[in-house]
């Protein structure tokens, strides 16, 4: 124990008193103490005082956390240690001392104490895990690092209380018994596990569990134990070998993606891993690249499958070699052996082959005008077993095509055309199918691809085929617009190229308006009338093509404005003439009033009779009933005798008879026999008209079928009353039919009909 007592100082000029301030050393406490409470130290104030004085003591383990460690006698100043003390808890305490008056007054400046705790070996070393793991190759050198362990000690570790050795105390193999001697060693200061000898082989033994012990002191204290488990790492040591190295297979020809069978090879390295995985190679043998092999990653085997097709008539048998390796490459420690190598045969097997095509598709080019009968392909099939072979079209849509059922040439039919709906981008398409005569009749099919090059099939056709024009020579009149259309495609039909014949030049023109459209034009002035123009046009073909047309032009007089005016225009007004598609109509409409005349004679006549039910028009009750009869006669008239009309072959350019000729029959043909109806054999009168226009249609001597017709003159004696005997309200004296002299050189004929002259 120390007592402090204060001492006093004179300095050479006197007496004085010096004030010291106290000096503690550090106070030392061992830990785990038994004897408590333990005097510590005692503390005296150096100034003498009258009355009483006292000590207190503050700080942590006083009055402050952890508190009751320390106490102070109060008036004997003595500090004592109420408790044993924990190292490892506190490793030391400050506490100030302070000496006090009974008022509470300080009397001195306050101490400071120091109490350091000593540490004692009273903690045993902790490995951090129970159980390490680690891992070492087989056929590793001395001295390789392996794997470390580690352990902490909770003692003061400037002491020897905390100074750490390692050591194993125990080896055992897995599996057991395997090896015998010490195979790896420990460094006592670090804990790092290294091997001490050779010997681990992964074949033989798989892994090792190591003791190991760690102690304080120096290797002298307290001690703790715990395990290393080291496993045995394999490396690719050993070869694969084929078990065995002679297999025989068979395989069909003609299949793909089938297996044909599987080869075996063993390796004693760890299965699973790479050091263990085969992987097998064609390396002979297989030189069109029929066969394949890959590995099965289950069992290890190699599976062999044919991936292109065989065929028996070329190669009846296949000798494949085959190797085998890992798929990691081979360690520098594995023994130095030969590759191992298997060999297979193969015998393929004969089957009936459907028969095989050239080519699929057969593409051909031909063009759309192909002569029939033309060769447009052979030799586009054959049999692998050389068996005779049948041809047919089993799809044909147009029916263009034709095959020799034994040779298989196909030929033309007939001409094609590009038109078709089957035709899609200039591509038809046909179905070729072939089937052998073995047992069985294997057949195959191929597409025949057609592209069609365009011709030029068909010459252009003129439109329209009428109109009218201005009789006025001059460009300045307006012309007739002419077209074309032609049913070829480009580059055969236009642009169009129109002219005229020499004949026809001298009084007509045709200009080029554009690649499409021309304009006629009369050349002179001319009369008039109808007229025949023959215009040729030539398409833009290879070669070109060149048709001829027949124009009907009406020439009429135009006005300043160059419209087409009638002679009087008395019809319409003084400014609108008639034109050829009002004339059409006018014309239909004398038909029609025609028509309703003859339907009025027979009304008239029969208007005393009465009509029976069910039966034809105008039949009356009594057969005393007499009728008139329209009879037909070969003789032009209305009524009168009249001057014979002759038709002649017209003259193109050159104005003919006031009717048009017909050209849908060659002159002179002899009329049909029109129909004749005798008076005791009435009829309907509708049925009549029919039969009539049925005859006339088909006669070539009569004028177009856009021209009224003229019936034949009764004649005198006829049993027929006259046409101008029908009962009307008024008669034709008063009617005015002036107004037809108005309507043009078609209708004079009719007007001097009605002329009351």
């Amino acid at each position: 124990r120390t007592v402090l007592y204060p001492w006093r100082r004179k300095s050479s000029g006197g007496l004085s008193r010096v004030k010291r301030d106290w000096i503690i050393p550090p106070i030392r406490v061992s830990e785990n103490s038994k004897q408590v409470p333990e005097n510590l130290v005692q503390i005296k104030s150096d100034k003498v005082f009258t009355g009483e004085v006292i000590y207190k003591l503050e700080g942590p383990g006083v009055d402050q956390d952890p508190k009751n460690l320390f106490e102070i006698d109060d008036k004997t100043g003595w500090i004592r240690s109420m408790m044993p003390l924990d190292r490892e808890k506190y490793r030391s305490f400050t506490l100030k001392a302070f000496a006090l008056s009974p008022s509470g007054e300080r009397l001195e400046n306050p101490s400071t104490i120091e109490i350091l705790v000593l540490d004692q070996n009273d903690n045993r070393p902790k490995f951090s895990q129970k159980e390490f793991a680690g891992a070492v190759a087989e056929f590793s050198v001395p001295g390789t690092s392996v794997m470390s362990v580690t352990a902490t000690d909770a003692d003061d570790p400037t002491t020897d209380n905390a100074m750490l050795s390692y050591s194993i105390i125990g080896q055992e193999s897995i599996p057991p018994l395997r090896i015998n001697k010490t195979m790896f060693g420990i460094n006592n200061e670090t804990g790092a596990i290294y091997t001490r000898d050779v010997g681990i082989d992964w074949e033989v033994v798989k892994g090792f569990r190591l003791k190991v012990l760690v102690a304080d002191m120096s290797g002298m204290g307290l001690t703790s134990e715990a395990h290393a488990i080291i496993n045995v790492n394999d490396i690719n040591n050993n070869r694969p070998r084929f078990s065995p190295d002679q297999y025989i297979m068979s395989a069909v020809e003609n299949k793909v993606g089938f297996v044909i069978g599987w080869v075996n090879a063993t390796d004693k390295d760890e299965p699973g891993t790479g050091n263990w995985q085969a992987k097998y190679t064609i390396t002979k043998g297989d030189s069109s690249g029929n066969f394949d092999i890959h590995t099965d990653p289950g069992t290890n085997q190699g599976i062999l499958s044919v991936i292109k097709a065989l065929d028996f008539e070329s190669q009846t048998e296949h000798t494949l070699t085959l190797t085998v390796e890992n798929v990691n490459p081979l360690s520098i420690k594995a023994p130095n052996d030969p590759m191992s190598i298997a060999t297979v045969v193969v015998n393929v097997a004969n089957e009936n082959e459907a028969p095989r095509f050239n080519k699929d598709p057969i593409e051909i080019v031909v063009p759309e005008s192909v002569a029939p009968g033309t060769l447009l392909a052979s030799n586009i099939a054959y049999d692998p077993d050389n068996a005779k072979l049948r041809y047919d079209i089993p799809r044909d849509p147009e029916g263009w095509l034709i095959i020799d059922a034994e040779t298989g040439e196909i030929k033309a039919r007939r001409s094609f055309s590009v038109r078709s709906p089957h035709v899609k981008n200039n591509i038809y398409t046909a179905v070729i199918r072939v089937t052998d005569t073995d047992s069985g009749g294997i057949s195959t099919t191929a597409s025949l691809v057609i592209s069609l090059r365009e011709t030029n099939d068909f010459p252009p056709q003129l439109f329209p085929l009428m109109g009218t024009v201005c009789s006025e020579a001059g460009r300045g009149t307006p012309g007739l617009v002419l077209t074309a259309v032609d049913e070829d495609l480009a580059p055969h039909a236009e642009p169009f190229t129109f002219d005229l014949p020499i004949e026809v030049s001298a009084n007509w023109t045709i200009m080029q308006v554009n690649e499409t459209h021309a304009m006629l034009h009369p050349l002179v002035e001319l009369e008039t009338g109808e007229y025949v123009v023959t215009v040729l046009v030539t398409d833009s073909g290879s070669p070109s093509l060149t048709a001829s047309a027949q124009v009907n032009v009406s020439v009429c007089s135009c006005g300043k404005d160059s419209d087409c005016k009638s002679e009087s225009a008395a019809v319409t007004s003084n400014q609108v003439g008639v034109s050829f598609i009002a004339l059409l109509v006018v014309m239909a409409s004398i038909a029609l009033l025609l028509m309703l005349l003859l339907l009025a004679v027979a009304v008239g006549n029969c208007r005393r009779h009465h009509m029976k039910k069910g039966q034809g028009l105008l039949v009356g009750e009594s057969d005393d009933d007499i009728r008139d009869n329209v009879l037909n006669y070969d003789e032009q008239g209305g009524g009168e005798e009249d001057e014979v009309t002759s038709f002649y072959p017209p003259v193109t350019g050159i104005p003919r008879g006031n009717q048009p000729l017909r050209r849908d029959y060659p002159d002179n043909l002899p009329s049909p026999s029109y129909p004749r109806k005798p008076p005791a054999d009435p009829t309907d009168i509708e049925d009549f008209i029919n039969d009539g226009l049925e005859v006339a249609d088909h006669d070539p001597n009569v004028p177009p079928y856009d021209t009224a017709l003229i019936y034949d003159y009764e004649g005198d004696g006829s049993l027929a009353g006259s046409l101008s005997s029908i009962a009307s309200a008024s008669s034709d004296g008063d009617q005015d039919y002036d107004y037809l002299n108005d309507w043009g050189p078609r209708f004079k004929k009719l007007a001097n009909m009605y002329d009351p002259r």
